[in-house]
């Protein structure tokens, strides 16, 4: 397994790790993460935020993983995040930190967590502040490195200059690369590692989805204008290309994706997102690929930043 290094105090990661957010409490997503992990991928994402959302079961995707990784808790790099609620908005006072990092150790059933995320930044509470607890959790001994995730590039430096950021968690893929501008060059600058999700465009850039029909009715992608109407059928045109180049290639239009985004920098891991054991392997062959810079040229020709149609989220455009 190709590996990388995150933030000055190179953490040591499989070069693409495994989100898990949208995976089910059941046995075939034991079998995925279990399956991940003999394949050789280190990194696993989660939140307390995530689990079955309707039901208000928060927490619920933490445990999830927890009991995947039983007995097998040294082989793992796990990763959670604290900081969205429901109802008060994103939360980064002390009080708030200290409750979540017990109750995230609780459902993981771990004594520590090795890369401990701030969802989104506290409106209300100072980054230095947030920072400054999150420390204090590092020699406690209850996490072992700091995330940021979502935050901007003043907020980022901010932090960095309290504790080192080993990671900042953000989209990216080939079609949301609005981070190039500032926040890409800021952690090339402080040497933080990047940790890109949905690095697949929600699944849009593997191909597989060629109509809004191809999306259940409950799929939350439907809300997304990426997925909707004339935005879907524009952004279906570039994965065409992408699709071809992949062809050409000798490769999946996953694995091209995320081979593009690998040879962006030394620094990055993306997490792609699946239920299944079989993308799991798929996206590890990206690892395999290696993008010449004519290829790379190519890539930024057939899908150029900004040509997504519609915005990332609801409300976005």
């Amino acid at each position: 397994m190709t590996t990388r290094t995150l933030g000055n105090d190179k953490l040591q990661v499989s070069g693409l790790g495994l989100g898990v957010m949208m995976m089910p409490d059941n046995e075939e997503s034991v079998h995925t993460i279990q399956g991940a992990l003999e394949a050789g991928v280190t990194m696993f994402d989660t939140a307390d935020l995530y689990g079955e959302f309707e039901k208000q079961r928060f927490g619920g995707n933490e445990k999830l993983l927890g009991r995947a990784l039983q007995g097998r808790r040294s082989e793992a790099i796990v990763a959670t995040k604290f900081g969205i609620t429901h109802t008060q908005g994103p939360k980064g006072d002390p009080a708030y930190i200290k409750k979540s990092v017990d109750a995230s150790l609780y459902n993981l059933g771990m004594d520590y967590i090795d890369l401990y995320y701030q969802h989104r930044p506290d409106p209300d509470t100072p980054i230095e502040e947030t920072v400054g607890t999150l420390a204090d959790l590092v020699q406690q001994g209850k996490i072992r490195y700091i995330g940021l995730s979502e935050a901007p590039v003043e907020i980022i430096r901010r932090a960095h200059a309290v504790h080192p950021i080993t990671a900042v968690q953000t989209e990216y893929s080939l079609w949301s690369r609005e981070l190039e501008d500032e926040i890409l060059p800021a952690l090339n600058e402080l040497n933080i590692g990047l940790v890109p999700y949905s690095p697949l465009g929600r699944g849009f850039l593997t191909g597989q989805i060629k109509s809004e029909a191809d999306l259940a009715e409950d799929d939350y992608r439907r809300h997304y204008p990426r997925f909707q109407g004339e935005n879907f059928q524009k952004n279906l045109e570039v994965v065409r290309l992408i699709e071809e180049m992949a062809m050409q290639k000798g490769c999946t239009s996953s694995q091209l994706a995320l081979a593009w985004l690998l040879g962006r920098g030394e620094h990055i891991v993306p997490i792609p997102g699946t239920r299944s054991l079989k993308r799991v392997q798929e996206n590890l062959g990206a690892l395999q690929i290696t993008l010449t810079d004519d290829e790379m040229a190519e890539i930024e020709r057939i899908s150029p930043k900004g040509i997504a149609a519609g915005g990332r989220y609801p409300g976005l455009e």
